[in-house]
C-alpha cells in the first residue's frame, strides 16, 4: 500500500521542508504552490528523499484551484492519507491600514483553501482513516492591533481545525491545527529587516533583539515544524485530534 499526503505552500519555507521530511514516511507527495520554478525544485528533493513526487502549480485562492488537487491526486494515487495545508500569507499591517483586499485575500489564501481542501478530500481521508493538519500560527493567542489580519485569520483556523475534528471523531479522521511562533523564513527575514530600519539598527543586531523580546533563544528552523507535522500525522499522536500544538520555542508566554 502506497500512502499519498498532500503539502500546500510547498515552494518554499515550513511547507517545503514538510515535503521533504514526509517524503521519509510517505510513499508519494503531492507538492502545491502558485510557481512552478520553485516547486519543480521542491519535487526534485522530494524525489531524490525516495517519494514519488506530484507537482501541482495552483493557486489556492479560488474555489476551483483547492477541488482540481484533490481531483488530480486521486487520478494519480487513488487515495489522500494526509493532508498538510500550510499555503497562506496574511498580511502585516496595523488593523487601521488593513483594506478589504488585504483581508479577502488572506482568507481566500489560508483560511478558505483550508477548508476546501479539507472538505473535497473528506471521503477519501474517511476511506483511509486519514490525518489534516492546518497550520495557524501563535498570535493566534496574541492578537495585536499591528497584526490584526494575522491574528484573526489564525484564531479562525484554529477553530475551524477543531470543528472538523468534532466530525473526524465519527468519521474516523484526525484533524490538528499547528502554531508555529518565530520560525527564520524568507519571510521571516522580510520582516526583521523591516524591524532593523524602523529602528535604525544592523540587521543582524535587530535581529538578536527581536528574540530577546519574544522571549526565545533562538528562532525556529522549518524543519522544527517539518517534523512537528511529521509527528502528527504518525501513528503514535493517533489519539491527538481537536489539538492546537504550539511549536514556539516557548514564546507564548500565556497559559
Amino acid at each position: 500500500m502506497s500512502r499519498v499526503a498532500i503539502i500546500t505552500g510547498a515552494s518554499r519555507g515550513i511547507g517545503r521542508a514538510t515535503a521533504i521530511r514526509l517524503a521519509r514516511d510517505f510513499e508519494a507527495v503531492v507538492i502545491v504552490a502558485r510557481s512552478a520554478d520553485t516547486l519543480a525544485e521542491t519535487a526534485d528533493i522530494v524525489r531524490s528523499a525516495g517519494a514519488e513526487p506530484l507537482a501541482l502549480p495552483r493557486d489556492l485562492r479560488t474555489p476551483e484551484a483547492c477541488a482540481s488537487v484533490i481531483r488530480a491526486t486521486l487520478d494519480r494515487f487513488g487515495r489522500i492519507d494526509a493532508l498538510a495545508c500550510i499555503a497562506g500569507a496574511v498580511a502585516q499591517a496595523d488593523l487601521f491600514a488593513l483594506t478589504d483586499e488585504h483581508w479577502d485575500d488572506g482568507l481566500a489564501l489560508k483560511f478558505h483553501s483550508a477548508r476546501r481542501l479539507t472538505l473535497a478530500a473528506w471521503d477519501a481521508l474517511k476511506a483511509s482513516r486519514g490525518s489534516v493538519a492546518i497550520t495557524s500560527g501563535t498570535s493566534a493567542y496574541t492578537p495585536k492591533a499591528s497584526l490584526a489580519a494575522v491574528g484573526t485569520i489564525n484564531a479562525a483556523i484554529v477553530a475551524l481545525a477543531k470543528a472538523f475534528a468534532d466530525s473526524g471523531i465519527k468519521d474516523g479522521v484526525q484533524v490538528n491545527s499547528i502554531l508555529p511562533g518565530s520560525v527564520m523564513t524568507g519571510r521571516r527575514r522580510t520582516m526583521l529587516q523591516g524591524y532593523a530600519d524602523r529602528h535604525g539598527l544592523p540587521l543582524e543586531a535587530a535581529t538578536d533583539k527581536f528574540a530577546a523580546e519574544m522571549g526565545i533563544a533562538r528562532y525556529g528552523e522549518p524543519d522544527d515544524i517539518a517534523n512537528a507535522i511529521a509527528f502528527l500525522f504518525a501513528p503514535e499522536s493517533r489519539w491527538m485530534t481537536g489539538t492546537a500544538l504550539r511549536v514556539d520555542g516557548g514564546e507564548t508566554k500565556v497559559v
